[in-house]
């Protein structure tokens, strides 16, 4: 049986996030500010959602980053009516990342405010007038990359999200691994750089992770992006826990 565009085929969201190792993951988030999952998606899934990306009505913008400076590929932000499988993982990775995320703000002195329903901290993006979708579909091709960013959208922000491969590595496409890059004080940058194998996440810090020193914590900051593709198709799913502005 052929899966609908968008939705998943075996188990629930919940399940699939749920039976992840969340200490293990937990542990590398607060070494490297990032951690890869096991599977969440199977191949047909993947490639339901790549299909979507050449129907508009999923999407209410597209971006060229060439034309941005951005880098170069594209990328199209999905409307608030999100597909199942987006809809449903990010509502079940919230409650997930949520403890991360107050841990994390309580060490570096931050009010950790997120509260625990996640539909209460949308309706919240929106009254503080980040109302845009910024649930992402990209798409790179060879030469294309992503320049280091973070996706910073307005005020209100959830300090961590989620990529997900949906096309297989050196299969479909070359290069194209994620990197990450951080800021040290007083010393040169530390990067790495993450291959996404077909449907498994990347966890990684939206902005900054905290960081032990002599004086307690200090916030490390970092930033995301894709390096070259050098051959094929590199689509991903990003799922980010705040609203744009």
């Amino acid at each position: 049986m052929t899966t609908a565009p968008g939705t998943l085929s075996t188990g629930s969201a919940e399940e699939l996030v749920a039976r992840q190792d969340w200490p293990a993951l937990t542990a590398e988030l607060d070494e490297y500010g990032s951690a890869l999952t096991g599977p969440l998606l199977t191949p047909e899934e993947c490639r339901s959602l790549v299909a979507l990306y050449g129907h508009d009505r999923y999407f209410r913008s597209t971006v060229n980053m060439a034309r941005h400076r951005f880098g170069s590929g594209e990328y199209r932000y999905f409307t608030h009516d999100l597909p199942e499988i987006v809809r449903d993982l990010r509502a079940a990775f919230y409650p997930k990342l949520l403890p991360i995320a107050r841990d994390w703000a309580a060490r570096l002195g931050r009010p950790g405010s997120w509260p625990d329903s996640f539909d209460e901290w949308i309706a919240r993006c929106h009254r503080g007038g980040q109302t845009r979708s910024a649930q992402i579909l990209l798409r790179y091709g060879p030469g294309d990359w992503n320049a280091l960013h973070r996706d910073l959208f307005g005020d209100l922000v959830f300090p961590l999200q989620v990529v997900i491969g949906l096309n297989t590595p050196g299969t479909d496409y070359t290069g194209g691994e994620f990197l990450l890059v951080e800021q040290r004080p007083r010393a040169q940058s530390r990067g790495s750089a993450t291959t996404l194998p077909q449907g498994h996440g990347l966890l990684f810090t939206t902005r900054d992770r905290p960081v032990a020193s002599t004086r307690g914590w200090s916030a490390g900051p970092m930033r995301h992006g894709v390096s070259t593709v050098r051959s094929g198709q590199r689509h991903s799913l990003g799922l980010v826990f705040h609203d744009a502005s």
